[in-house]
């Protein structure tokens, strides 16, 4: 649980009802937001709060969920899920306080898309499109790019400038890099800017290791260089694993936890050795490694 959750559970709601509420009612726990923010009564920490300074909340309440469904922690998820929740709404009280929009607006905003993007559920059936999910995918992203073009269009109206509608617009430069990676990548092939075979993918690769090592051996290493060329090799490796229909964020993560499993594994028989980590040799950790690895079934 994250600071800014502490006011919400120490509130007193004041004779507003929070039990035995109906899925869509809302209206309690908008009021439960606004009065966090009254100037007068509210919680200093939740009235110092901007769009900016929520973000990172934000950010770490949705790996939460993640985490939560990763660790298949069903009796935590509603927990989680109200956090995430309640972030949307602080988000929408700040917008009605500016007059901006309010929690209203979301809902029409999102009911408007969803239904323009199923024209198959809420318009005639298109036979074209067809049943797969696939096939539906595809639908939907052709929507999606329409949707671009149109608010570039209206961009360039308000400008009076001409305005170049990119595959990459509209991709947010907050969301995580390996993602974010993938998401780039996935637009760019769509309109065929694209490898067709795996090998120039694996090729590329290897040419991105050979240019880190080239920076890392010259005399007077460039810290900056480094960075850059690695960047290219992780761009290069999300590249790979889009072509294998893996997820890199979820792999990553997957590796993560696997890794820590065995770490963990490695610990434990240092510690049944009865000598500490750093009295053994990287060969001695390296055989516990190889211990516990031999123990998992996968």
């Amino acid at each position: 649980m994250t600071s800014h959750t502490a006011p919400l559970t120490s509130f007193s709601t004041s004779g507003l009802s929070v039990t035995g509420l109906s899925a869509t009612d809302v209206e309690p726990l908008l009021n439960i937001m606004e009065k966090l923010r009254d100037p007068q009564t509210g919680c200093p920490w939740d009235k110092a709060q901007t769009f900016q300074t929520i973000v990172p909340f934000t950010l770490e309440e949705a790996y939460e969920v993640a985490d939560t469904i990763e660790r298949l922690a069903w009796d935590e998820l509603p927990d989680e899920l109200g956090d995430l929740l309640f972030q949307i709404v602080f988000y929408c009280q700040l917008g009605k306080e500016q007059g901006l929009f309010d929690f209203a607006t979301v809902i029409e905003k999102i009911s408007d898309k969803l239904t323009r993007r199923h024209p198959h559920v809420f318009g005639e059936k298109n036979p074209q499109i067809g049943d797969s999910a696939q096939a539906m995918k595809a639908n939907w992203e052709a929507i999606k790019a329409t949707e671009r073009e149109q608010k570039a269009q209206q961009v360039a109206g308000e400008t009076q400038a001409d305005t170049v509608v990119s595959a990459l617009d509209n991709i947010p430069r907050t969301q995580p890099a390996l993602s974010r990676s993938i998401k780039i990548q996935q637009r760019v092939a769509r309109v065929g800017f694209d490898w067709a075979e795996l090998e120039p993918v694996v090729a590329k690769i290897h040419e991105e290791i050979d240019e880190v090592l080239h920076e890392v051996n010259q005399p007077e290493q460039d810290q900056a260089k480094v960075q850059s060329e690695m960047g290219d090799l992780l761009f290069a490796v999300v590249n790979l694993a889009r072509h294998l229909k893996v997820d890199p964020e979820q792999a990553l993560r997957q590796a993560n936890l696997k890794f820590e499993r065995r770490f963990r594994g490695v610990e434990q028989l240092a510690s049944e050795s009865g000598k500490s980590m750093q009295e053994h040799t990287l060969m001695e950790l390296d055989a516990y490694w190889d211990q516990v690895k031999a123990t998992e079934t996968r």
